[in-house]
């Protein structure tokens, strides 16, 4: 019977099959669209430093043959032939990749999976679709990855950008247009001949053979594009140079749309109004938002109040708060009674002392107070909102306060893993304010994509999103595994944190302490790199660190660390 593997599982090969002749199917489809699906043969820093181990519909196979483009067969889009034991000792990975040729992203992808094959039966398969991905052109499917043995990984990575996007990522080189050849057909005769497995059992080391075919109608294999711009180079010859291809960001909507300051600091003269400006990444303050005024009170032109999650441009005011205070008769909306508004002269006393720390209002869903303090507003579109219990403040209006259960199954995940919230659901019409040990806040509005966060480090969310608990693999940790929350969908979740925190991005070399890491996007690949001690300072001159974890992702993705370790 086939495992069914979700993204980031790994196993042996040997635990799947005995066999090292396997054959490799790739489904993967989507209207009006035209994929390229690739092999990639890997140095051991994971570089294409051999052009011919670039196995794609204009080079079908490796020169020693270990890995063989086959074409669709059996329902499979585009299949392969790999012969473990015959790959050379410098290619220590195999990636299998599928690209979008033209305009498309894979958002739009229909059901799809990688499976692996051997003597004639499927011994592992990893399905994906299109809601795991966002706005990327590739996606890094599969790998075969040699550690003492070789191994089989479900990566599921999107990558944005093209053919030429993903052979520039591995090192390789891209020739200009002119310079190349006809692309040939791949020769049938070049494919091996196909054996159905024994009836009376498979071999103790199954011979290569094709899965059958199904007896519903197979789909049309979808038609090879033309050859892309690169063209593997004789061995030994160096290609022309070649511009290096923009590769844009891997979401094209922004993941933090509240920056992680909004206020002055306390006793600070306020800055000058600027222009309204795009949102920057996380972690990074948003110019000309909520620094119009002194203490985070605007001023400026009216303006519609923008998406939720989202400041105002200049964070300024609805149109009613520019009227002369005398013509309102009352104070604006969201201004304590007996505070006036800013530029009315007043006396110094209690009034002059509490205007700094006055409710900031601006129209929106979610907004910060100050560092340590978020306000949601309930009646802004009807949403139910999640909270921490006890996390509650203070609130205005009719609001209703409820236990939120997680179920007999939730509960068990959540003992089991660590990842165990309690929650409280939030309903009705007002504002409620939310703090915890005066940790800093952020809110972090989703679009369709998603983000990791410890369980530890949410203080509330939309009801809107979902969240479900993941596994990060590790050999060396106590229970096999660490353990963290993945909220995807729409909606906005708040963080929390000690400190200030940094947004790095990630890189094959980015490494964090497991206690200090806060957050980090949900297409980011995270490995353990070093073993559980039992305690700090386990043994003299140990270096005091537990465990560290190495990120690797396509460019936009990034992890969120806090100045403390838990």
């Amino acid at each position: 019977m086939a495992r069914e593997f979700q993204r980031g599982h790994k196993a042996k090969i040997s635990d799947l099959t005995a066999g090292t002749d396997l054959y490799v199917g790739v489904q993967i489809g989507a209207p009006g669209l035209t994929f390229d699906i690739s092999c990639f043969g890997l140095d051991a820093n994971e570089q294409l430093t051999d052009d011919r181990y670039f196995v794609f519909f204009n080079q079908p196979k490796s020169p020693e043959e270990s890995i063989q483009l086959l074409g669709a067969q059996a329902g499979d889009t585009e299949s392969f032939r790999v012969t473990l034991d015959r790959i050379p000792a410098h290619i220590h990975k195999l990636s299998f990749t599928a690209t979008i040729d033209g305009a498309g992203q894979m958002s739009q992808v229909s059901p799809g999976y990688i499976r692996v094959v051997a003597g004639g039966e499927e011994v592992v398969r990893y399905s994906f679709n299109g809601s795991e991905f966002s706005t990327e052109r590739a996606v890094m499917l599969g790998d075969f990855y040699l550690k003492d043995v070789w191994r089989f990984a479900a990566v599921g990575q999107g990558f944005d950008g093209g053919l030429e996007a993903l052979l520039k990522n591995f090192g390789g080189e891209v020739e200009e247009e002119q310079q190349q050849p006809a692309a040939p057909v791949p020769q049938q005769g070049a494919a091996p001949g196909f054996a159905p497995p024994a009836q009376a059992g498979p071999p103790p080391a199954p011979a290569f053979g094709a899965p059958a075919a199904p007896q519903a109608p197979a789909p049309a294999p979808v038609p090879q594009a033309p050859a892309p711009q690169f063209t593997p180079p004789p061995q030994g010859s160096t290609p022309p140079p070649a511009p290096a291809p923009a590769v844009p960001p891997v979401h094209a909507a922004q993941t933090i749309a509240a920056p992680l300051h909004t206020q002055q600091p306390y006793g600070q003269p306020p800055h000058a109004p600027q222009a309204p400006q795009p949102p920057q990444s996380y972690g990074q303050p948003v110019p000309g938002q909520s620094q119009g005024g002194q203490y985070g009170y605007p001023q400026g032109a009216p303006a519609a109040p923008g998406p939720y999650g989202q400041q105002q441009p200049g964070g300024q005011y609805p149109p009613q708060h520019h009227q002369p205070y005398q013509q309102q008769g009352i104070p604006p909306q969201g201004i304590p009674q007996g505070i006036p508004p800013q530029g009315i002269p007043q006396a110094p006393g209690l009034q002059a002392a509490l205007q700094k720390f006055r409710e900031t209002p601006t129209g929106q869903r979610w907004t910060p107070q100050n560092e340590q303090l978020m306000r949601v507003d309930l009646g802004n579109n009807g949403t139910a909102v999640l909270a921490r219990q006890g996390s509650m403040v203070m609130y205005q209006g009719k609001v209703e306060f409820s236990y939120k259960g997680a179920g007999f199954k939730g509960r068990v995940i959540g003992n089991a893993t660590g990842q165990e919230m309690q929650l409280m659901r939030c309903t009705g019409a007002g504002q409620v304010f939310f703090a915890e040990s005066a940790a800093h806040l952020h809110p972090i509005e989703l679009q369709g994509d998603g983000i990791c966060v410890s369980a530890e480090n949410v203080l509330a969310f939309d009801e809107t999103l979902q969240h479900e608990v993941r596994r990060i693999e590790g050999h060396g940790i106590p229970g096999g595994a660490l353990f963290t929350m993945l909220f995807h969908g729409t909606g906005t979740v708040v963080v929390k944190t000690q400190g200030v925190p940094v947004v790095l991005p990630v890189t094959p070399t980015t490494f964090a302490d497991s206690n200090a890491i806060v957050a980090w996007s949900a297409a980011s690949q995270v490995i353990v790199s070093s073993q559980v001690r039992l305690r700090r300072q386990a043994f003299p001159g140990h270096s005091g660190e537990t465990v560290n974890l190495q990120f690797r992702g396509a460019p936009g993705n990034f992890i969120v660390v806090q100045p403390y370790e838990v």
